[in-house]
């Protein structure tokens, strides 16, 4: 009896562990058939092998056993730096160029089934296309027209990786290697660039000092005569102001030799002295004043025919 009960009991719980499996397994494919797709990423769906779609951001449901994700496609931009590659200019000139390509995948079901290894394709691509364009250029232009160059290899990729469904947004020569003599022969021509801009630098320098040097002197002179000027125009001014004052002097002068003059006629006639004295000490006075430094002397008229009656006298006497 006991025997039994347990073989029961037994039954029982393999049955029961098998249930529990069970369970576990179909809970387990069931969260299998759940996807979240992360931002900037997309699914590329098969059922069965065939392509049935591209997933997007977001929660999916997929069919157990027969669908499949075949492939997780980062839709961010991507960057790959390339070693350097070997490549001759138009002149025969044998350098070393490296890029940097900036990329972007735009369809998912392009990028998994249009080529088998994208990476290296673009690799390939690249390198192709820099020796085409700097087969075409001299070192000089090589050297000088990196944006010309990252345009055209940009264009032709683009277009190149278009089938793939990747969009290349950006290409840049990263180094540009030249032999080492051409390296060389680019240090000398750049050391003698940088002495020719120092000795016009320094040229110019001189002529500006040299420039100022003579708009001081000018200033200096232009100051000095401005001086003189006003140092002659002063000096001219108090001359004038002497004369003015010597000449008022004089003039004082014969004023007063003219008033005791003729103060002193005054009193000889209080004195009771006739008219031909008065004449004679008028014409002494006269003479007096004609001595000065005056320029114009006024004659009293009884002065005047003095003189005149003196003068007929002398020419009598002459007769």
């Amino acid at each position: 009896m006991n025997l039994l009960n347990l073989a029961i009991i037994d039954e029982k719980l393999i049955g029961s562990g098998a249930i529990v499996l069970v369970v576990l397994i179909l809970l387990g494919i069931l969260i299998s058939c759940i996807k979240i797709v992360p931002q900037a990423t997309a699914f590329v769906m098969e059922r069965l092998g065939a392509y049935i779609g591209t997933w997007n951001v977001g929660l999916h449901f997929k069919l157990p056993f027969v669908d499949k994700v075949a492939r997780k496609v980062s839709l961010k931009e991507q960057v790959i730096d390339f070693k350097p590659q070997p490549v001759i200019t138009k002149d025969n000139v044998t350098m070393q160029i490296d890029t940097v390509v900036f990329f972007q995948i735009t369809d998912p079901k392009l990028y998994a089934y249009g080529v088998v290894n994208p990476i290296m394709a673009i690799e390939n691509l690249t390198a192709t296309t820099l020796r085409n364009i700097i087969g075409e250029l001299e070192l000089d232009q090589t050297l000088t027209s990196r944006e010309i160059i990252n345009t055209k290899m940009r264009t032709q990729l683009d277009v190149a990786t278009d089938p793939w469904g990747i969009k290349v947004n950006r290409v840049e020569l990263k180094n540009i290697i030249p032999p080492r003599e051409i390296q060389d022969s680019m240090e000398k021509q750049m050391k003698a660039e940088r002495e020719r801009r120092e000795k016009i630098l320094q040229a110019e320098g001189e002529k500006k000092s040299t420039i100022l040097v003579a708009e001081g002197h000018k200033e200096r002179a232009i100051l000095d005569a401005q001086a003189e000027k006003e140092a002659a125009i002063l000096r001219a001014e108090a001359k004038k102001e002497a004369m003015m004052r010597e000449a008022e002097g004089q003039a004082a002068a014969i004023l007063k030799v003219q008033q005791a003059n003729a103060e002193g006629i005054r009193l000889i006639k209080d004195a009771g002295a006739d008219q031909a004295v008065l004449q004679i000490k008028s014409l002494e006075a006269f003479a007096k004043a004609a001595e000065g430094q005056a320029t114009k002397i006024i004659i009293p008229s009884e002065i005047q025919g003095l003189a005149g009656a003196l003068t007929a006298l002398k020419e009598t006497i002459k007769e």
